[in-house]
């Protein structure tokens, strides 16, 4: 139960359309009638302006990280603590040396059925999820590229290994908006080489398996983009815009 609360908790987190919220906060208006109709960061920057922009694409990544990183460990701590309580009275002494041995984590695998690793690849998962078919607007959000960047860097953060992958992206996006100025180019690309980063890095298979679920689910999301790039008719997102 605790852990479907995580998930269903995790979804809604990741439901919350920051876009959708600051368009009639700032500005009055429905941001799905205007521009690319689309709820993220780039539409929003497009027609909200530089500086909603640049914080519907903070507080997307935010939910990503807030599920990793809090919700993960709010859910790990409360699973130890009970199964804690349970050991204290078992009479069994290997538990308890397993507990001793192999700490929090051992506990919560016993628990919830899955290790910290995993609890928090789900969590992540379901955010990107949330952000993308979000309850809150009849399952139709963003792209989901922000909110996956989040959920990186909550993994770095817990995973020092992943700071290497998490530079590497932010660079490779960087550089394909660079030298195109088409954000879903970038991101496409980016989303190709998410996968592959982690095989290179010789990364467990659970986090190879989940960036290429979050690899696969943002090219789908991007398939009327990849039509338009196809048909060179992709816009170019311009930086000095004034909204």
């Amino acid at each position: 139960m605790l852990l479907i609360s995580a998930v269903a908790l995790s979804y809604l987190i990741g439901s919350i359309p920051s876009a959708y919220i600051l368009g009639r906060l700032a500005k009055g208006i429905d941001i799905r009638k205007h521009g690319s109709g689309n709820v993220g960061a780039t539409n929003a920057f497009r027609v909200l302006g530089p500086y909603i922009g640049i914080t519907v694409l903070f507080l997307d990544a935010l939910k990503g990280f807030i599920c990793v990183v809090i919700v993960a460990d709010f859910i790990m701590v409360q699973e130890s603590m009970s199964l804690r309580a349970q050991v204290q009275h078992f009479p069994i002494p290997l538990l308890k040396s397993l507990q001793v041995i192999a700490g929090g984590d051992f506990l919560v695998q016993q628990g919830l059925g899955l290790n910290s690793l995993l609890l928090r690849i789900l969590l992540g998962i379901a955010a990107v999820l949330g952000h993308s078919l979000t309850i809150f607007l009849s399952f139709k959000g963003g792209k989901g590229m922000a909110t996956t960047l989040g959920v990186l860097i909550g993994f770095a953060v817990k995973i020092p290994a992943l700071k290497i992958i998490l530079l590497a992206e932010i660079l490779l996006w960087l550089a394909v908006f660079s030298i195109s100025r088409i954000v879903s180019l970038a991101s496409i690309v980016s989303a190709v080489l998410f996968p592959l980063f982690f095989i290179v890095l010789k990364q467990p298979m659970p986090l190879i398996l989940m960036g290429l679920t979050l690899a696969i689910f943002v090219i789908i999301r991007h398939k009327s983009n990849i039509y338009r790039l196809l048909h060179n008719q992709e816009p170019r997102l311009n930086l000095r815009r004034k909204p």
